[in-house]
Order: structure tokens, then sequence, then C-alpha cells
């Protein structure tokens, strides 16, 4: 092949830069950044936050910093939906409940045993 030319599809099989260049791609993809484990269970970071952005005037309080998996946040979820009587949902590892309810799930946060402080005005 000319060098004023790319490859841009072809029927071989193998990779397409070993055939052109000889040599393997000698790019390494980063591994994603991991978020640290809380070791002091006082200062774990928990945030109780309102919003009302984004969604047409509604309010909700997000719950972000929670130091646990997916199945865990689900059941968390479930317990706090319960006692409020409201809906919500677990999205990007951070927690929704519908409504102005802050006050009422820092008490709830303390009774499961996690330290949370309220975010925001």
């Amino acid at each position: 092949m000319n060098n004023d030319r790319r490859l841009v599809y072809s029927t071989e099989s193998g990779a397409l830069e070993k055939a052109m260049t000889g040599k393997k791609n000698s790019r390494k993809k980063k591994a994603p950044p991991t978020a640290p484990a809380i070791v002091n269970p006082a200062k774990q970071g928990i945030r109780i936050r309102r919003e009302s952005k984004g969604r047409g005037g509604k309010t909700v309080s997000i719950i972000d910093g929670l130091p646990l998996d997916e199945s865990h946040l689900k059941t968390l979820m479930k317990k706090l939906k319960a006692a409020l009587g409201t809906g919500g949902a677990v999205k990007n590892g951070s927690l929704e409940i519908q409504g102005e309810h802050r006050d009422k799930l820092l008490l709830l946060l303390e009774k499961e045993g996690y330290k949370a402080k309220l975010s925001g005005g």
C-alpha cells in the first residue's frame, strides 16, 4: 500500500495493524479510577441534598456518598420509601427520593447506622 492511503475496511481476518505495520498497537488502555474505600464510619461523607432542576419543578431529595453496592442500595431504598410513604429510585450510585424529606432522611439514616449531613440550602 502507498503511504498516503489508509486501509479503512478489509475482508481479511486478523488485526489490520499487524498486517500493515508488522507491530501490535502499543497503546495501553488506562483503568478507570476507583473510588477510595471509606475506613472510618464516622467520616463517611454521606450528603443529603435537595434538587429540582430539570424535573419540571418537582423536588427530590438525593443521598450521595453511601459506601454500598447496588443490591444493598436497593434494599436501603426500599426501607426508606416504606418509611416515608413516597417513591424513589437508585441512579448512578445515589438514592433519589421524591419530595422534600431531608430532615426525615437524616433521622432514618442515623437509625440505620450512617452518619449523614444536610447539603445545600
